[in-house]
């Protein structure tokens, strides 16, 4: 469809097109409606709402253990991060402490979450600007870590791992012999994917200046994650609201001063590198006695041989699955550093099993809103760029 506009040069014939909502470029059911001025950008406007799903209704119409299931459709590449977020709400407003073992386990898998997500972004962002290679590289790498994921809690995916008060399960026998070996491997084949991208000159004159936020717009915006940190901004949910015992691990926040799509790039794979040293912290630092989960009969199950062997146990398992357990009365806000960034749940309590009220303040729903303003005044071949680069996750947008 054809309109005639103003532009600073006079009247001129824009074309105004649908890119998606079914679009490989658009990570999803995203729709753009774009004004063009032959292949120049106008104007970008995002339209979401095709895969609304309820998540924060369903939420409160379940129980707050049987809500971690929906935690995971949320963000589908990160679904741990999500899982912990929420618990972590829900034990602050149970008042429940989480042994230091459990904190370190949850550390650990949330930051290869984050490299699991990082290495979907980087597969499908490369491969919108025609690079095969660096996809089939980045799921090879992946896929070890869905391995572990499915050692340890039988899922590749929707894990819901993370209870309130813990784990699900003790992990298995060995399971931190997987994660040693994913850490000899990775860092050469991190190495690889630079090689193939870095000093490429077509990846480079694809995302160099390409996209550019500053960090005054990146503000007013509201963005976080890495797209924040390449405007320069040094915030991190894990450094400046330290929780499940981030401030006793050494890393550096990843940041950039160029705020284009190149920038966003080096950061991503600088927050990789200091994944696997907070992993390897983890490791070396992980009590090796204490319990996985918290112990608070009437809240958090108990053991299954303490269910097997006791009347007590017994009753307390079927009443908490059952009918849930009651926190008091409050409201809790609680953030995470989720791959995509400051990923928060308001969850509030009116003293029944079920939460009065459910609300996510979805890292992707607000990172979005800066399309139209790395997209604006560049070619639409820029579009796919800034698209890939904001890494937005269209679960977590509409919900």
């Amino acid at each position: 469809m054809a309109t005639t506009i103003d532009t600073v040069a006079g009247p001129s014939k824009a074309m105004v097109l649908n890119m998606g909502p079914q679009h490989p470029s658009t990570h999803g059911v995203l729709r753009v409606v774009l004004e063009l001025d032959g292949e120049t950008v106008l104007k970008a406007r995002s339209v979401i709402g095709y895969l609304h799903t309820g998540i924060e209704k369903t939420m409160e119409a379940k129980t707050y253990s049987q809500g971690i299931t929906c935690t995971d459709r949320l963000d589908y590449l990160a679904p741990l991060s999500n899982n912990l977020c929420y618990c972590m709400a829900v034990e602050k407003l149970l008042g429940v402490e989480v042994p230091k073992r459990a904190q370190y386990i949850r550390v650990l898998l949330t930051e290869l979450t984050r490299i699991s997500s990082h290495l979907v972004w980087l597969g499908t962002h490369a491969l919108d600007l025609g690079a095969m290679t660096v996809f089939l590289y980045g799921f090879r790498e992946r896929e070890d870590i869905q391995k572990i994921f499915e050692f340890v809690s039988g899922q590749r995916m929707m894990t819901s791992y993370f209870r309130v008060g813990g784990l699900a399960l003790e992990p298995p026998t060995g399971w931190l012999d997987k994660v040693e070996r994913f850490l000899e491997s990775f860092p050469p084949h991190l190495k690889e994917y630079e090689d193939l991208l870095t000093r490429n000159r077509i990846w480079m004159g694809r995302t160099q200046g390409v996209g550019h936020l500053t960090a005054d717009d990146a503000i007013a915006l509201g963005v976080s994650g890495p797209l924040l940190r390449a405007s320069g901004v040094a915030y991190d949910v894990r450094k400046t609201f330290p929780y499940s015992s981030y401030d006793e691990f050494d890393f550096d926040v990843c940041t950039q001063t160029a705020g284009d799509c190149y920038a966003r790039y080096q950061v991503r794979v600088a927050e990789m590198r200091e994944s696997l040293k907070i992993v390897r912290q983890a490791i070396d630092r992980m009590p090796q006695d204490g319990n996985f989960r918290a112990s608070l009969p009437g809240i958090i199950p108990p053991s299954r041989e303490e269910m097997k062997t006791s009347i007590e146990g017994l009753i307390y398992h079927f009443k908490i699955f059952t009918e849930g357990f009651a926190p008091p009365p409050g409201q809790v806000y609680q953030a995470i550093e989720s791959p995509r960034g400051e990923l928060g749940f308001f969850v509030a309590s009116d003293g029944s099993a079920k939460p009065y009220r459910v609300k996510v303040r979805a890292p992707s729903f607000v990172n979005l809103q800066s399309l139209p303003r790395l997209a604006e005044g560049r070619l639409v071949s820029d579009l796919i760029a800034c698209i890939g680069t904001t890494d937005i996750i269209l679960g977590e947008v509409d919900r």
